[in-house]
């Protein structure tokens, strides 16, 4: 997705300039913590948690077709998060660098949400798949064009590593809120609406404009060097000549698979696996809740307790391990599904918001080696790798069920191969991507050059 750029250069200053103490306002506080994780996360949460069952029994996709529908659309998705990255890294415009964006992409980010949970009667099986499929692509889209412009502009607002995490942290607690409400009280809510997704999709694009615009309002740009010329390959040769990288990528990507199987998964398990749809909401607003604790409580007490995005990263991975193994056995007594699906979401969830860290902590590492802000690119390169794995998670959950005989519908008469696949999405995928993220946290590449970050930031 591109723009037309204004050739009008902004003011820009070096980013080793010497940051003062509090370099950010309450508003822009506000606003960047809302903007992506307000109305446009409660969207994404309904996604997350319920698109995948409304393909299959409300508009009558099958598995199959629909897992082909999401691993197209977050492959794409993925592939081009780093064509969005170095757009925004030449953005000039008049209004800024990445700040433009924050105006006219949530309209259609709005729109296409809204026209995704219109049900298309009327047409064959071929003309849903294309229907529901070009319109995902075109959310995740906007998605991509909102996320790499926002996660660059934080950097390039303050370099206060304090004031960074604060709004990390703040915009944590505001993923968790919408994923409490999307994942555990969307049925609620369209049965209130008459069983229509629709009016959410409204209300939630409401709420996404406006956060944005917000943004757009109290977001300047202070440390930003010159834009490149050159090709963007160029930003990328720059980028993955550093192996230290590599591990980041790879934990970026776990991240997301690990998030999003324990949403994902969820009310497939506890409709065929434990086999009570009557007791999703409650479920689901366990581990809703579990994430909400996760973000608003554990994660600052990690990271007063560990200082850094990378030792409370490994920690918490590890406790998270030890649950889903525990669930993983034990699950099918509810009790035990109950306490521990909490205590791993509320110790584990973080995880998605302290790769947010990492990033920063690369962007850092980038100038320090190549004496040139990146932001965009870097937030794309994150971007990339959590869309691969949104795209193993969405594609993935869907295949393995198509793969194992899953029957739509058949509560209580699933075979053999599809309840053991059932918990091993919910519980044996996530605890294997906790141990593979601890040892990547374990060996963590850019410790060694902390000193050296924080001298140059500071001098």
């Amino acid at each position: 997705m591109s723009i037309q750029t204004n050739t009008t250069q902004q003011q820009e200053v070096p980013v080793s300039n010497q940051h003062s103490e509090k370099e950010v306002t309450t508003a822009f506080k506000w606003f960047h913590a809302t903007s992506l994780n307000g109305g446009h996360m409660l969207v994404l949460a309904t996604i997350a948690s319920y698109f995948s069952i409304y393909m299959t029994d409300t508009v009558g996709i099958s598995a199959a077709a629909a897992a082909g529908i999401m691993f197209v659309a977050t492959l794409w998705d993925a592939i081009n998060d780093p064509v969005m990255g170095t757009i925004a890294d030449r953005t000039n415009s008049r209004w800024g660098r990445y700040r433009p964006y924050f105006l006219f992409v949530p309209i259609i980010f709005v729109i296409a949400s809204v026209l995704l949970f219109i049900n298309p009667t009327g047409i064959d099986g071929m003309g849903k798949v294309i229907y529901i499929g070009g319109l995902y692509i075109l959310l995740n889209m906007c998605t991509t064009a909102l996320t790499m412009p926002q996660m660059a502009v934080l950097p390039a607002v303050t370099k206060n590593d304090k004031e960074r995490n604060s709004v990390i942290t703040l915009g944590a607690a505001f993923t968790a809120i919408a994923f409490t409400i999307g994942s555990t009280f969307t049925p609620q809510l369209t049965r209130f609406f008459g069983g229509s997704y629709i009016p959410l999709m409204v209300i939630y694009g409401i709420i996404t404009i406006f956060c944005f615009w917000g943004l757009f309002v109290t977001s300047k740009e202070k440390y930003i060097t010159t834009s490149e010329k050159s090709p963007f390959t160029k930003d990328l040769k720059k980028l993955f000549k550093h192996k230290e990288i590599y591990p980041l990528i790879l934990v970026w990507c776990l991240a997301a698979v690990g998030y999003g199987f324990m949403f994902a998964s969820s009310v497939y398990f506890m409709m065929y696996y434990i086999g009570r749809p009557d007791l999703i909401s409650l479920y689901m607003g366990i581990i809703s809740i579990g994430a909400l604790v996760s973000m608003v409580v554990c994660m600052p007490i990690a990271l007063k307790i560990f200082k850094t995005g990378q030792r409370a990263m490994l920690v918490t991975q590890l406790i998270t391990f030890v649950f889903y193994g525990i669930a993983f056995i034990f699950g099918d007594n509810l009790i035990v599904l109950y306490v521990c699906s909490f205590i791993a979401t509320a110790i584990g969830a973080m995880s998605n918001a302290l790769v947010n860290i990492l990033v920063n902590d690369t962007i850092d590492f980038i100038y320090l080696k190549e004496k040139t802000s990146l932001n965009g690119t870097i937030a794309s390169l994150k971007g990339f790798a959590q869309k691969c794995g949104n795209t193993i998670t969405n594609s993935g959950i869907l295949a393995l069920l198509a793969l194992s005989g899953y029957i739509p519908g058949a509560i209580g008469q699933q075979p053999d191969a599809t309840m053991f696949t059932l918990n091993f999405v919910r519980f044996g995928i996530p605890a294997i991507i906790c141990l593979v993220i601890v040892i990547c946290m374990k060996y963590y590449p850019l410790e060694k050059y902390r000193l050296e970050i924080d001298k140059m930031k500071n001098g």
